[in-house]
């Protein structure tokens, strides 16, 4: 493939898998259908690896990741800041297939490509993290420790940022000295290719970072595999259940989860309003709402809840729905048509539980594209804690406005789930930001702003939100091992 040519086509017509450093066609009895959702179209037909294949993957990473290991940390550098370089370069190049097999607006997509940038210039200086340490016994004896790679990493995607979700595992996982098996989502499963290719321009040695396609069957194939030493999810927490099983369940390998969430933004009384609309909006309706960190739940303090409604209402309404590939478009289209009607049985079964739709969740015809998966963001109110939307993850544009008195009330709402992995509040108050950041249960708290990242921030959540961290340097545990050697520079003395 050359970089220069990435909005060409044929870019579909390469083979789907990435082994080796080479684009290879596994041709096997199951096959998939690549969709663009923007217009409900077929792009092109693709093969899922099989057991033998994913064997054949999984021995070229591992023979291919003793060079990588034994490569200097400056060369590991050299590579990972190329490769934030030829992200820059051909950004809007890689924005537009990430539209096109995802549907989220452009705009968007250029963001999540820039993120990736960010996020491999980081790693590619972390190398000082991974020094050892050297601790003094008494005056004969030490130990020092060293952090080593862990092998050949079997990483699993999301479908709502693919090349986000991807560069978030890779990057570290690279710096660390692993090699890598990376499973996209066969609902976007197109960009991961598109970065194999620059990792390999970038210098990164053959068979240190694949791609396969595949489903929950590849999966499985993959992560029970016995030279795969260790495993990284971003999904649902059904699938994460059944990937823990199957961790353990031939030899044992540590696994790291990013699950989903049931999320909530307090507003609270003292809060600039519009600033509250625009942490609300954030927090809802970025890709189409689908988003694992997304707060459905907006609890609004009752003194302010006339105001914010009639202001988020608007703001709402104003939102430019339509074809993701032009500028100007602010909300895009669902990943699928299974997904959209998924999202609109949670609002029809909101209504029929007692909740009052105000605005949105509506099928839009965009011209041009009306085979699309468009929906309109849609805001309910009159939520009580009986009903499906209050208690499940909807991951769709659907938010919930839900009023509260006190502190007390609002956080508990907000802790109202075994999930935790993100939750917000607005305030001008600094002590009540501090206070009640201390009393939400969740892997990552937003004070007057929602789904803010970086690259140098740790991302991941508690309880049924998973385990193990993204990002920043606490991500290095996940994809290291230590060693502890013990020294004595004299005689051993026998104890006996």
């Amino acid at each position: 493939m050359n970089l220069n040519t990435l909005k060409e086509s044929k870019l579909l017509e390469l083979s789907s898998h990435f082994v080796g450093g080479n684009h290879v066609e596994f041709v096997s009895n199951r096959q998939f259908p690549v969709m663009e959702p923007r217009s409900g179209r077929k792009l092109a037909t693709w093969h899922y690896a099989t057991a033998e294949q994913v064997d054949l993957v999984v021995k070229t990473a591992k023979q291919a990741q003793k060079t990588w290991a034994g490569s200097t940390w400056m060369k590991r550098n050299e590579v990972l800041k190329k490769t934030a370089e030829l992200l820059k370069t051909h950004c809007d190049d890689i924005a537009y297939w990430e539209c096109l097999s995802n549907g989220k607006p452009i705009s968007e997509a250029k963001a999540d490509v820039l993120s990736c940038v960010d996020t491999f210039n980081f790693y590619s200086g972390i190398a000082h993290d991974l020094l050892g340490h050297h601790i003094p016994l008494d005056p004969s004896r030490y130990a020092y420790t060293r952090r080593l790679p862990i092998g050949v990493v079997a990483a699993i995607g999301a479908w709502n940022y693919p090349i986000q979700t991807c560069t978030w595992k890779t990057a570290p996982a690279l710096a660390c000295g692993n090699s890598i098996i990376y499973k996209p989502s066969p609902l976007s499963p197109v960009t991961a290719l598109i970065l194999g290719e620059i990792l390999k321009t970038s210098g990164l040695p053959d068979g240190v970072f694949n791609v396969i396609q595949g489903d929950a069957e590849t999966a499985q194939h993959l992560i029970q595999h016995r030279d795969v030493a260790k495993v990284s999810f971003t999904g649902s927490i059904p699938t994460g259940k059944k990937i823990m099983a199957a961790c353990a369940e031939r030899n044992i390998k540590p696994v790291t989860m990013e699950l989903g969430g049931k999320s909530a933004l307090i507003v609270f009384e003292d809060a600039d309003v519009d600033s509250g609309v625009a942490c609300a909006m954030m927090a809802n309706f970025y890709s189409q709402g689908q988003v694992c960190s997304n707060a459905s739940k907006v609890l609004v303090h009752k003194s302010v809840l006339k105001e914010f409604t009639e202001k988020l209402v608007e703001k709402t309404k104003e939102l430019k729905i339509g074809d993701p590939l032009k500028a100007e478009t602010q909300v895009g289209a669902h990943i699928s048509e299974e997904h959209r009607a998924r999202v609109e049985g949670y609002i029809n079964g909101a209504i029929n539980e007692g909740a009052t739709k105000i605005c949105g969740g509506d099928r839009i015809q965009v011209p041009g594209l009306d085979n699309g998966y468009y929906l309109s963001p849609c805001i309910l109110t009159d939520i009580t804690p009986n009903m499906t939307v209050y208690k499940e993850e909807i991951f769709g544009a659907v938010l919930l406005i839900i009023p509260f008195d006190t502190e007390e009330e609002a956080v508990r709402i907000a802790n109202d789930t075994d999930m935790g992995l993100a939750a917000g509040l607005v305030t001008k108050d600094l002590a009540k930001s501090y206070r009640i950041s201390e009393q939400l249960n969740a892997g990552n708290v937003y004070v007057n702003t929602f789904n803010d990242v970086s690259p140098l921030v740790p991302f991941g959540g508690i309880g049924e939100s998973g385990f193990g961290r993204e990002n920043g340097v606490a991500v290095l545990e996940h994809y290291t091992q230590l060693k502890s050697v013990f020294v004595n520079t004299g005689t051993c003395p026998n104890p006996f």
